[in-house]
């Protein structure tokens, strides 16, 4: 660690020194002369002073609180050293994880951190534009003692304790000082908040966002204009694509030991290379099974396999598909079961289904502009007795969509796989089939609860993963529910019914892709406005894709159909896929037959407003819980499900008060 101890200071002006125009913008040189070097420790460099101002980027919570321990005042400016265009939702992000850091230190430094803030002995702020990359520590004693540290170092044991070569430089010279103390104010006033009590203890990105300091800035001065620093796009599209290409390579690095290192030799680095090989050959192989379908929002394009798709199909041709889809559909009257219910979420998900391939662009617009993902999802599931015909169903979406049927099968479905997939098939959704319930919960949980794929790497083409899988599944976690389409099937033909059906087989090999593009076609005339609306900041509820492909459907096949539409083909909104009636449809129907057949499985308390619920076993219970929303405030002990009363005769639309009655008449 060298500190390098310069003399004298002073300004260089291009235009005196060369004689020549400066060319470009001016910047601020500062010369100085090179007196000697020495080592010493991080205590003796900051010993003897009463006041510190610094500017320092990554930090370290335990060291600020030792140099803190130094100083009688102290002013930081945290800056955030990665390529950032500084947008407001990457502020908030910022500055929201900056405080999260200042909270890590134990509860003591922590409250002592919070008492000199209170007393206003230190003050934080954190920036709001591009800071300086300057890491400046600037020194003064009561004595008139005035010191600059300057370099390379942040604030951290691991700048400062020469573990990490730095570059430490250090003038005690008053002219140096106020200079540098100009620097730091300038950049205060301009492109900092104020971190307030109130921020450090309770400030979040949900419903503490006003805490947050550039929340608080605007409360104070009322009004603030937020510009991008636009010119860094470049910068940030190469930090982007490092951080894509370092998660391309993730899944083939060699595994690390418990202490996170990782132990490197000539075979390592081999059998690395070799893997890497291996999983570019198979992308290469899945990019020539799976078709790259990729849609242009801007241009109003769409390519399937490098090839540009005709938007504009013949009428005859969209009118053959529209009824080849209405007998597709009207097929599954023959089933056995819920009949009804299995048309309504089978063309439900059809509409989620051809939407998918514009998920990606919305979802990355949602994240630009801070709306939540959670109305824009990218994962399906359809579930049920076996026969209900979900593979065919898919295969024949699929068609309609590229005129092509694939799947994945469930041996091949797992985290790593499906992520390098969604890189290779830009927007077709991927159907991974008959997948077990073992292989969903060590698969596709994790998957599906970080469902945050392509918003780092800011991509606007991926596909939605689709599963189809039987009953086994038994029920789908509140966690799973909100991110996915969920369809429950339980209808279905028998062996020999659906061994002489051909009405697939028809359906399939007649059946075009002219119906999609004519939907792609419409659908790609509202998708300006619909992005457009996503940049307001006066959206009470998020702009809703699914909604609007709903109607587009719904106008198309109605043009076009040759008899009336049937009342399972419907304009959706988005409480049909997620709200509490629809992610609950499979207990609700559970409980309102449980309710005909067995009342003595339920017991009212209408004093304590609870409905307990008997489901006969402990795992049964399990499995119902899990489905029921977070309103009904339900519990279990052992096999009894406890809920509370009034909201759930709401939600099942059941009065079971009724059931009290019945109690009481019988004790009589």
């Amino acid at each position: 660690m060298s500190h390098f101890l310069p003399g004298q200071m002073e300004m260089i002006d291009p235009e005196v020194r060369s004689g020549q125009p400066a060319s470009g913008s001016q910047i601020d040189v500062v010369e100085m002369k090179y007196v000697g070097a020495n080592s010493t420790s991080w205590q003796k460099l900051f010993a003897g002073f009463n006041r510190l101002y610094a500017i320092t980027y990554s930090s370290g919570i335990g060291f600020i609180h030792q140099l803190l321990d130094l100083f009688d005042y102290a002013e930081i400016i945290f800056g955030f050293e990665d390529v950032m265009t500084y947008d407001l939702q990457e502020i908030l992000a910022f500055q929201s994880m900056t405080l999260e850091r200042l909270r890590e230190s134990n509860s003591l430094s922590k409250q002592n951190l919070i008492e000199k803030v209170g007393n206003q002995s230190l003050k934080l702020y954190v920036a709001r534009q591009k800071l300086s990359h300057e890491k400046i520590y600037l020194l003064e004693s009561d004595d008139g003692r005035k010191r600059v540290i300057m370099g390379s170092a942040n604030m951290s044991h691991s700048a400062f304790s020469g573990k990490q070569r730095e570059n430490i430089c250090f003038l005690d010279d008053e002219q140096a000082y106020e200079w540098y103390k100009g620097t730091f104010e300038t950049l205060k006033d301009l492109s900092t908040d104020n971190i307030s009590v109130s921020a450090l203890q309770v400030a979040d990105e949900a419903e503490n966002l006003q805490e947050i300091p550039v929340m608080q800035t605007v409360k104070i001065k009322k009004a603030m204009v937020i510009q991008p620093e636009t010119e860094l796009k470049e910068d940030l599209r190469f930090v982007l694509d490092v951080k894509k290409l370092a998660g391309k390579l993730s899944p083939f690095m060699p595994k690390k030991e418990k202490t996170g290192r990782m132990m490197l030799s000539p075979d390592v680095v081999t059998h690395t290379r070799r893997r890497i090989v291996e999983g570019v050959v198979q992308e290469k192989e899945l990019r020539s099974e799976y078709p790259r379908l990729v849609i242009d929002t801007q241009l109003a394009e769409v390519t399937l396999n490098g090839k540009r798709v005709n938007l504009n199909p013949s009428q005859a041709e969209i009118h053959q598909d529209v009824n080849l889809f209405l007998d597709y559909m009207d097929g599954y009257s023959k089933f056995h079961g819920d009949v009804t219910g299995l048309q309504l979420k089978y063309y439900a998900f059809a509409v989620w289904f051809f939407t998918t391939p514009l998920m990606a662009t919305v979802r990355n617009m949602a994240v630009r502009h801070g709306h939540t993902l959670l109305p824009y999802p990218v994962f399906g599931l359809i579930y049920g007795q076996s026969k209900a015909g979900k593979t065919t169903f898919l295969e024949t979406l699929l068609k309609m969509m590229i005129g092509q049927k694939t799947k994945l099968t469930a041996p091949d479905f797992t985290r790593s796989s499906i992520d390098g997939l969604k890189r290779t098939v830009m927007g077709a959704p991927i159907i991974v089939d008959d997948l077990t319930q073992t292989r969903f919960a060590q698969h596709a949980t994790e998957t599906i609860k970080n469902d945050e794929f392509g918003v780092v790497e800011d991509l606007n083409h991926y596909p939605a993963v689709v599963i189809s899988a039987n009953e086994d599944v038994k029920a789908v976690a509140p966690e799973i529910a909100r991110r996915t389409v969920v369809c429950h099937v339980q209808a279905g033909l028998k062996n020999t019914e659906l061994m002489k059906t051909n009405i697939v087989r028809r359906i399939q090999r007649n059946i075009g892709t002219a119906m999609y593009r004519e939907y792609l076609c419409r659908m790609l005339e509202m998708m300006p406005e619909l992005l457009n609306d996503m940049k307001s900041d006066d959206q009470d509820e998020a702009p809703g894709i699914l909604e609007i492909s709903s109607n587009i459907l719904y106008d198309l096949l109605q043009e076009h159909a040759d008899r009336p539409l049937p009342t399972y083909i419907r304009r959706l909104t988005l409480e049909d896929y997620f709200g509490d009636k629809a992610t609950g449809a499979q207990v609700i129907k559970k409980i309102q037959t449980a309710w005909q057949v067995n009342r003595k499985a339920f017991d009212v308390n209408k004093k304590s407003g609870q409905l307990r619920y008997n489901a006969g076993e402990s795992w049964e219970a399990n499995y119902i819980l899990k489905e029921l929303p977070e309103d009904l405030e339900a519990s279990k002990t052992r096999e009894w499900i406890v809920m509370d009363l009034d909201k759930a005769c709401a939600f099942f639309e059941i009065d079971f008060r009724k059931q009290g009655l019945v109690h009481r008449m019988m004790s009589r």
